[in-house]
Formats: C-alpha cells, structure tokens, sequence
C-alpha cells in the first residue's frame, strides 16, 4: 500500500482483520493509531513498526 496514511477500513483490509476488531485494538492502544476528530488514522509506517516488533516477540 502507497499511502502515507490509513483508514481503519483500510487497515482492517492490509491486515486481512475484521474492521470492528482493528477498531478495539486502536481504542486499546495496541495499534498505533490516532483520531483526527471521531476518525481514527493509522500511519503506513508506524503500522510497520508494529509489525515488525510483533514478529520480534
């Protein structure tokens, strides 16, 4: 994906998830998403960070 920033719909469809269950782990800090108004965006490249720190684990 070629965007600098995601939706969670967008999110939930990279991560081939459930777009309510991408919600609760934004909501519960466990993505590294934040909110512009009541949207919630994600960063492309924090994603990946995550990510990768996932696979560490």
């Amino acid at each position: 994906m070629d965007k600098e920033v995601m939706t969670i719909s967008q999110v939930a469809e990279y991560l081939q998830m459930n777009e309510m269950t991408v919600y609760k782990l934004a909501q519960e800090r466990k993505l590294p998403a934040f909110k512009i108004g009541s949207h919630w965006r994600v960063k492309t490249a924090d994603l990946h960070e995550c990510i990768e720190e996932l696979k560490k684990q």
